[in-house]
């Protein structure tokens, strides 16, 4: 039985997918058991709650109308419990034995004729921990959308009860020229865009480009939220401008090690913005946009990286996120499926030139989130890389922390532990000025 059809963004990213270019986002949520684990109650539980979650029965199925097109459709086969997985480390010679772990299953395609998720149970974790790693493919949903899909396989947060708008009811009918009006404004904003993706192309590539890869390397890092605030209290700015002068510290530093040139450089990054609205708790689909940020990595004063952070942000958010060479997913939600499938490796290709890498932020509510009674302690978020980058930054803000995840290609990165490190020393060189 056919569901919903994919949007134009959704096919792009099914038709980004290849072997070295696996179009997933990941989380590794990592949780503290009072007691023993019990694996195969956990990994049971699991299915059951993943049986329920509408979304991750269905996979994409070609349509015939409009050429290109696909839809969501039930898997007959489906079992939740094929998709998941236990594994229980034991090897005593890894430095960070999870995330050795989690790099290889990162690299690893989902299969897109099945339900685009996969989700592991990793025990045997540093005293008694567990974690699950999750991943969805991003043709299912992205960053708020997949929050939506993990929350669905914890344990029942309480909502809080909504009062209904003031102005909810059914929606007035538009006039014939106000739908030509809009038609008209959606044509302009489109044109808009692409002339800025234009100018906004650059030559050479991009000087952290990387060859094509299966092999990820994967990195953790967690910050303490009253250190952001502290900053935040004594330079202003958002706490987001906090986390990404931090981070244009530490690509400075990683670049160094690299021996690469630094100094008077920028990276540019991507920064996607959700353009869901506030009734929009769907699970699947993208509803994107986005910021190109010049990431100061040429700066070696943290407050003068932070400082130019601000004003960079602060024009972006001035334009607005439907504005801007960092709105192409917009014009990308607006071709025709068919394109996509024409295109879209090409385009992937070309996206060095337009942006060095993505650093995206998830939201996480700040509800105290528990799997069978089991409080989670943290929770690192992955995002694709995109074809010939090497690194990829996702953000999530939990409870008192900070949550980094890194991902890099693992044919020019051989360890992500330099950018790790970098992370902790600029937060603390950054800490200091305040």
């Amino acid at each position: 039985m056919s569901g919903p059809q994919l949007s134009a963004l959704d096919v792009a990213f099914l038709c980004l997918e290849s072997e070295t270019t696996p179009m997933h986002m990941g989380a590794v949520a990592t949780f503290r058991p009072h007691g023993q684990v019990h694996a195969r109650k956990l990994t049971t539980l699991l299915a059951e709650r993943a049986a329920r979650l509408p979304k991750l029965r269905q996979r994409p199925r070609a349509a015939l109308f409009p050429p290109g097109a696909a839809t969501w459709a039930e898997d007959p086969d489906f079992v939740a419990s094929e998709h998941i997985s236990h594994h229980h480390l034991s090897s005593l010679y890894e430095p960070d034995p999870l995330s050795a772990y989690a790099s290889r299953w990162m690299g690893r395609p989902l299969d897109t004729g099945k339900p685009l998720w996969d989700l592991h149970l990793v025990t045997g974790l540093p005293d008694g921990e567990f974690a699950l790693l999750l991943k969805l493919h991003h043709a299912l949903t992205d960053g708020a959308g997949a929050y939506a899909v993990a929350a669905g396989l914890l344990d029942e947060v309480p909502r809080a009860t909504r009062r209904p708008h003031s102005g909810s009811g059914p929606p007035t009918p538009r006039s014939p020229v106000d739908a030509v009006k809009e038609a008209v404004g959606s044509t302009l904003a489109q044109a808009g865009i692409a002339s800025s993706v234009v100018r906004a192309t650059r030559s050479p590539l991009s000087p952290i480009s990387a060859p094509p890869s299966t092999e990820r390397r994967l990195g953790l890092v967690r910050l303490d939220t009253t250190e952001i605030r502290r900053i935040r209290r004594a330079h202003g700015g958002t706490a987001n401008d906090v986390v990404l002068a931090i981070l244009s510290g530490a690509l400075r530093e990683w670049m160094i090690n690299r021996g690469q040139r630094a100094d008077d450089r920028t990276l540019r990054a991507l920064i996607p913005v959700s353009v869901r609205g506030r009734s929009a708790e769907q699970l699947g689909g993208n509803k994107l946009s986005g910021y190109l940020c010049d990431l100061p990595v040429g700066l070696d004063d943290p407050l003068e990286r932070l400082l130019a952070v601000q004003r960079e942000m602060s024009r972006n958010k001035a334009a607005g996120p439907a504005r801007g060479p960092g709105a192409f997913p917009l014009l990308a939600d607006r071709m025709p499926p068919m394109l996509h499938r024409l295109g879209s490796k090409a385009a992937g290709l070309a996206a060095p030139l337009l942006f060095d890498l993505v650093i995206t932020t998830v939201p996480v509510p700040p509800n105290r989130l528990t799997l069978d009674g089991t409080k989670l302690d943290g929770v690192y978020p992955f995002v694709p890389l995109a074809p010939r980058q090497a690194i990829g930054i996702a953000v999530a803000t939990y409870r008192d922390s900070v949550h980094i995840g890194l991902q890099a290609n693992g044919a020019a990165v051989s360890d992500v532990g330099s950018l790790r490190d970098g992370v902790l020393k600029s937060a603390a060189r950054l800490l200091d000025t305040a």
